[in-house]
């Protein structure tokens, strides 16, 4: 069967999804292609027991006025929901327990996750010199300008917490292109900042809140209401692409059964899936991209029913690779959100493995619950006598992409497939950030651009 379509996306998780709306407010024809039974990709929210949980991203930050626009257009069938303002508070841990991450200069001289040294030292970053090492990674930009403590106890679960990586082996640049230009145009992140809250803000900049964000009732309602008029078609498989000599495209899938001709192609797939996806790319071209790194991570829901007062008004807990614990950190997403868990109880999200620790995906269920109900005890501080009353792993062998010295490389190569194959869009988070706010942000731009 052959039909013909204006604009052919390829994956239904939240960039594809977010772009095939925005292209369908501009009055465009799209039909996006899926290959799992469902839409949302990594989104996939589960509502057991009382518990409402996600298996893949908790959470998102309004940090481009297009994610406070989209939700204004998906107003009446998905609520936007910013967190608690006890979530503003983070934890970090050290020694036997976790201590709030500074955030004034009481806190900052009185916290005990810094020297007396490096506190002096901080006060010292506005004056300190500029690097000249454009490639140089978070963890030594971190250690040469805020002084090893601060790289240890701040920076580094940071980095475990968003990228699940090794901040040493994440280019600032790249990875954190916001910390990255605060030295590089103002010369210091103190400097920087002062000087971007003094910049003059229109209306639409002022969307940008910097919330934590979720949607009403978990993430799940945010990718239905996206994909609640669009064209898709799920359980897709063996999707090929291939350019015609018209200058049109042709996509084929389910055995070559199904096919599509069509005038832009949108892949918003992972860069492990491009090389089976675009068969005519050459390797010199598709090997850049297709080698992007994906960290590991497994994902561990925790529930309780009746947490008897015991409860932590924070975002989160990180816990520093110093620490050698067997977790990279634990959200708290019911003290973030309302109605997450049964009144009284509590939900945690546990989180491990990462680009240190990608062997634990190896681990049984067995051993992950051990590991789970050990630091339910030892990390939440949970009696011996009390357990919880739901665990649920998930798995993901592919969850975060690094972006370390390599990005740069494959940024031109997708840059240069598609000048020379005009038509087609690589997207999705192998390039423009991986949050969902960044995912949100790049499909409205490929929106415009088409």
């Amino acid at each position: 069967m052959t039909q013909e379509r204006d604009i052919v996306v390829i994956g239904a998780g939240l960039t594809g999804l977010a772009t095939a709306f925005n292209l369908r407010k501009k009055g465009r024809d799209v039909l996006v292609l899926e290959k799992q039974n469902r839409v949302g990709g990594q989104i996939h929210t589960f509502t057991e027991e009382g518990f409402t949980f996600e298996s893949g991203p908790n959470t998102g930050v309004v940090s481009f006025p297009e994610v406070a626009e989209l939700f204004q257009d998906l107003k009446g069938r998905c609520d936007l929901e910013t967190a608690r303002e006890s979530s503003k508070r983070r934890l970090i841990w050290k020694g036997d327990k976790f201590h709030a991450l500074p955030s004034g200069p009481v806190s900052a001289v009185t916290t005990p996750l810094f020297t007396l040294k490096d506190k002096f030292r901080i006060l010292g970053e506005p004056w300190r010199q500029k690097g000249t090492n454009p490639n140089e990674s978070v963890g030594a930009l971190a250690q040469r300008r805020l002084g090893r403590s601060f790289f240890e106890y701040a920076v580094d679960p940071f980095v475990s917490g968003v990228y699940a990586g090794d901040p040493m082996k994440l280019t600032t640049r790249f990875a954190l292109p916001k910390l990255y230009h605060l030295e590089a145009n103002y010369g210091s992140f103190v400097r920087g900042a002062i000087a971007k809250r003094k910049e003059p803000k229109t209306d639409r900049d002022r969307l940008v809140t910097k919330k934590v964000f979720s949607a009403r009732g978990g993430l799940q309602k945010m990718v239905d209401a996206l994909a609640q008029d669009a064209d898709i078609v799920t359980g897709t498989q063996q999707i090929k692409v291939q350019p015609r000599e018209d200058h049109t495209w042709r996509v084929t899938y389910n055995n070559g059964c199904e096919e599509v001709i069509c005038r832009h192609v949108v892949t918003t797939v992972g860069a492990y899936a491009l090389p089976d996806l675009l068969p005519f790319i050459p390797r010199t071209l598709m090997d850049p991209i297709s080698s992007l790194y994906y960290a590991p991570v497994i994902q561990v829901c925790v529930g309780i029913r009746d947490s008897h007062g015991l409860n932590y008004p924070a975002f989160g807990g990180l816990i520093p690779s110093k620490e050698q614990k067997q977790l990279l950190g634990i959200l708290f997403p019911s003290e973030c959100f309302v109605q997450r868990a049964p009144v009284g109880g509590a939900l945690y999200s546990y989180f491990m493995g990462g680009a240190r620790h990608a062997d634990y995906l190896q681990k049984s269920d067995d051993e992950i619950r051990e590991m789970v109900i050990d630091a339910f005890h030892s990390l939440l501080k949970y009696p011996k006598t009390m357990e919880p009353d739901m665990i649920r792993i998930f798995r993901h062998e592919h969850a975060i992409p690094q972006y370390g010295e390599d990005s740069g490389t494959r940024f031109e190569a997708i840059a240069c497939v598609e000048q020379q194959y005009p038509g087609l869009i690589l997207a999705g988070n192998m390039c423009d950030g991986i949050g969902m706010g960044n995912r949100i942000h790049q499909a409205a731009m490929v929106a415009n651009k088409l």
